[in-house]
């Protein structure tokens, strides 16, 4: 496929489900198979958690005086030390063009396309160019809860997709490109920290088996490779954030100190404990099927002797098992690429694709429900516009 061709087909990808979705509410169609869509119209997609509050950093800067007159959320000011910056200023740059409804949703648009190229580019590697146009294709609409966070206002695919432009670069070896696209994940969302761990662990980790084996401490330490020393800006540009964070918050741990937005609990699975307030259920049993799907990944991505993959992936999957949150997908999607890579040679075959034909309709249906009712009260529009 031409460079024209395929990058038409990629943003194609990128922005079509993501219309398809939008259309019932941009039309106001009362209802879709039964599904119903409330009034509102695009005002139910921006509504959506938790785009309005990062709306509300890029209008602020992190300025707690405007944030308090402005935007009746509710909320301690504190709680915005949880939304990381790089999102809310890349609505703020599409904000000058189309307002900062719009400019979130683009926003968004935009780390959809980034993450969608950088899935093709790394999934090729694995498979041939006629799985790796099929698999990105599935990977641009599946699982359902990845298409609702490419739909709404939300930093999750510009974290996937930094994660992902990261890893594909560390593994050629080009350690600025890794680490710069490392910066701008960790600036995105805190678990991007994870990221620079399973780079050390990739690094250093599988180096001891032959220290233990020849003793030779000099040898080893020769063996490193310090040619991605670049990565250590990614804990740097934490740190810088925290500085910064101290500077608005006057409290350098502020985001520890965000309130009720650090779902890590411990001992792990505290998911189970149907009493936490962001569980509030007892139907938790596909929570066991996403741990098996996770854990059967990051087994077979070790099978294949992908160290970096595996490792964050399994780093990530212990972080994730300490999560209390029923939204625990949306949790464990920077790990989805990876587990595409793991499943690889299934997602291709000629079964899930007939499993694709039927399931499709569900993941529309699943979706638009989902965000018609993810939605954030909202008592006036205007400080939000």
């Amino acid at each position: 496929m031409k460079t024209f061709k395929l990058a038409i087909y990629l943003i194609a990808l990128a922005v079509v489900p993501v219309v398809c979705l939008w259309f019932p509410f941009f039309s106001r169609t009362p209802e879709v198979l039964g599904v119903q869509i409330p009034e509102g119209g695009m005002q139910i997609i921006a509504a959506n958690y938790d785009g309005p509050l990062y709306i509300a950093v890029a209008k602020s800067l992190y300025n707690l005086p405007y944030i308090a007159e402005n935007f009746s959320f509710s909320l301690p000011l504190e709680y915005y030390a949880a939304h990381f910056p790089v999102y809310p200023m890349i609505i703020r740059l599409f904000a000058s063009l189309v307002g900062y409804p719009w400019g979130m949703l683009l926003a968004t648009l935009a780390g959809s396309t980034i993450t969608i190229y950088y899935f093709y580019m790394f999934i090729k590697r694995y498979v041939s160019k006629k799985d790796a146009l099929w698999l990105v294709a599935v990977f641009s609409i599946f699982p359902a809860r990845w298409l609702i966070v490419r739909t709404v206002g939300s930093p999750e695919p510009l974290f996937v997709g930094a994660i992902l432009a990261s890893v594909y670069h560390f593994g050629k070896k080009q350690f600025w490109l890794a680490a710069i696209w490392g910066v701008v994940a960790q600036l995105t969302k805190s678990p991007g920290i994870l990221l620079f761990i399973a780079y050390i662990g990739a690094l250093i980790i599988p180096k001891l088996a032959g220290l233990a084996t020849n003793h030779n401490f000099v040898k080893w330490v020769k063996s490193i490779e310090y040619k991605a020393y670049p990565i250590i800006l990614i804990p740097l540009s934490l740190l810088s954030l925290f500085y910064f964070y101290y500077l608005k918050f006057g409290n350098f741990l502020a985001y520890f100190n965000s309130g009720d937005n650090i779902h890590l609990l411990f001992p792990p699975f505290q998911i189970f404990n149907y009493s936490q307030p962001w569980v509030n259920t007892h139907w938790l049993e596909e929570i066991i099927f996403v741990y098996v799907l996770c854990l059967f990944g990051l087994l077979k991505l070790i099978k294949k002797k992908q160290t970096v993959l595996a490792w964050f992936t399994g780093i990530f999957i212990v972080s994730v098992f300490f999560v209390s949150h029923r939204d625990i997908v949306r949790y464990a999607l920077p790990i989805l690429p990876f587990i595409f890579v793991a499943f690889s040679k299934e997602l291709a075959s000629r079964e899930f694709k007939i499993i694709m034909a039927i399931i499709i309709i569900p993941v529309y249906l699943f979706s638009l429900a989902f965000i018609a009712n993810n939605v954030m009260p909202i008592s006036d529009w205007g400080p939000l516009l």
